[in-house]
């Protein structure tokens, strides 16, 4: 079944009030955030509306402490969050608005899915929480008569069940932290269909992740975190192409490393190098150009190619390079 063949209709209809009908569903103005001497989110602003949004980021960027905070968990330290014009820490009724979706794997484990999630639709006072739980599990593409118990469930139905007790109730914000960790390539695909489809319905779905491709399918709209500090947003696209104007660092190894560096420097297909023993790590603006290349070189010169290996294309090595242009 797929994920978005299913209805889900909310718990009871609502009508936007004037400020939130004008007013980005996000807005964060030169936030900070620090745990003592330790800068978790540094001087952060942007705003975003509806539709699916991309938080890119490595492991320990501070995308979990920015949700923390949009979700009025955590204070920040200095500047303003506000979702849909309020601060969610002091609105009680703002935060009945969010659903969040944790990276942490903390679900009640003696529980079925269909118990959890319905608990959690209690929490939020719920009609019919045993009703609107079936149909978000159903919604995740879960059966929510399955009589196991989340302990024994898969890291990837797990994810679908903390999904499913974020939508619970009905949110207008969705925030959810690296969702896709543990699903296969089919049921990210059906997840990423979900997040479309929620979208489209006019919410606004805030999605963290560290990794490059599964932003590419999440959407157009990006924000990118290095080291607590937003060093690049906008449209997709933008984002490649800071990618690819940044030098490629390749390391080569050869029979006859220096002979071969210095015909390739000869004929511009490097844009710097350095050489240490027998290994050359060399830096390219044309990747393209001198992965063509480089084996036709050693073929005319007779020299046997022993290893060539970039060392920058890691989402870490993109990151330090934006950082690094700031």
């Amino acid at each position: 079944m797929s994920v978005v063949e299913s209805s889900l209709p909310p718990p009871a209809p609502r009508t936007p009030d004037a400020a939130s009908a004008v007013l980005p569903f996000v807005q964060v103005e030169d936030v900070t955030k620090t745990f003592g001497d330790v800068v978790a989110v540094s001087k952060v602003t942007f705003s975003v509306g509806s539709g699916v949004t991309a938080l890119l980021g490595p492991n320990g960027a501070g995308k979990s402490t920015l949700f923390r905070m949009l979700c009025g968990l955590t204070a920040p330290s200095l500047g303003t969050v506000r979702v849909l014009g309020e601060n969610a820490r002091t609105n009680r009724d703002v935060r009945g608005r969010i659903g969040l979706a944790p990276q942490q794997d903390a679900l009640l484990d003696r529980l079925t899915a269909l118990e959890f999630v319905a608990l959690a639709g209690e929490s939020h006072g719920i009609a019919e929480p045993l009703l609107r739980a079936s149909q978000c599990l159903e919604y995740v593409g879960l059966d929510a008569h399955d009589s196991k118990r989340v302990g024994a469930y898969s890291k990837g139905m797990r994810q679908r069940v903390k999904l499913a007790a974020a939508l619970v109730n009905d949110p207008d914000l969705l925030i959810l932290d690296e969702p896709l960790t543990g699903l296969d390539p089919l049921q990210r695909n059906r997840m990423i269909r979900l997040f479309h489809d929620l979208g489209n319905r006019g919410k606004c779905l805030l999605v963290s992740s560290h990794v490059l491709d599964e932003v590419a399918r999440m959407g157009s709209k990006v924000l990118v975190i290095a080291q607590g500090r937003l060093v690049a947003s906008g449209d997709y696209r933008r984002l490649r192409e800071l990618m690819d104007d940044r030098p490629h660092r390749v390391r080569v190894l050869a029979d006859d490393t220096r002979r071969l560096v210095a015909v390739l420097v000869s004929r511009a297909l490097v844009d710097g190098v350095s050489v240490r023993g027998d290994t050359a790590l060399i830096d390219t603006l044309d990747i393209d150009s001198f992965g063509r290349n480089i084996a036709v070189v050693a073929a005319e010169l007779g020299v046997r190619l022993l290893e060539v290996v970039p060392t920058d294309d890691d989402l870490e090595a993109v990151f330090r390079y934006l950082v690094e242009r700031r």
